[in-house]
């Protein structure tokens, strides 16, 4: 006599909906255009100097990159400054930031998580997946947070078979 058990995939019927993170991640190349390379004895910005570089300098390399601008020296460099940058790289790059690359990351994220249809997460218990191939911010996670809070049943952190509750919303009964 044989024995069928038939196994049950809780997971599959929970109604659970996984969000990935990493399905928002953008592919384009990272990079940072460090204003101190363009400082007059590692101190300064000489206007008549930057303006001459911004004329004359190949903007193209920057085609569909997404740009950070720093200082990473301890100078006076006057707003304008990234102001001229920032006029220069918008055309070609596909985003440019005044920050690092966890502030790049963050408003890459934050774009793209802006695009979600909340409507599509009303009611639902979501799980924020929490491990990947990909490096996430945590100002991503945040964002989704904010974003999704305000619908959904619930959101948890992790996988579906091992979550972190994060949120609940409470029913309420008059």
């Amino acid at each position: 006599m044989e024995i069928q058990e038939n196994i049950i995939n809780k997971v599959a019927n929970s109604g659970l909906i996984t969000l990935n993170l990493e399905d928002f991640y953008h592919k384009g190349e990272r990079v940072i255009y460090d204003i101190k390379d363009n400082l007059f004895h590692g101190l300064m910005l000489r206007e008549k100097d930057f303006r001459a570089f911004i004329k004359d300098h190949d903007w193209t390399q920057y085609q569909d990159k997404n740009v950070g601008i720093i200082c990473s020296a301890d100078a006076i460099v006057p707003t304008w400054a990234y102001m001229l940058l920032a006029n220069k790289l918008q055309p070609h790059a596909n985003e440019v930031v005044f920050g690092g690359l966890e502030t790049l990351d963050a408003v890459l994220f934050t774009k793209a998580l802006a695009k979600i249809n909340r409507d599509d997460y009303a009611n639902e218990r979501v799980v924020v997946k929490g491990c990947g191939d990909i490096d996430i911010p945590v100002a991503a996670y945040v964002e989704v947070t904010n974003l999704l809070t305000p619908v959904v049943k619930s959101i948890m952190f992790g996988e579906p078979c091992s979550t972190v509750p994060v949120f609940k919303r409470k029913d309420v009964t008059v």
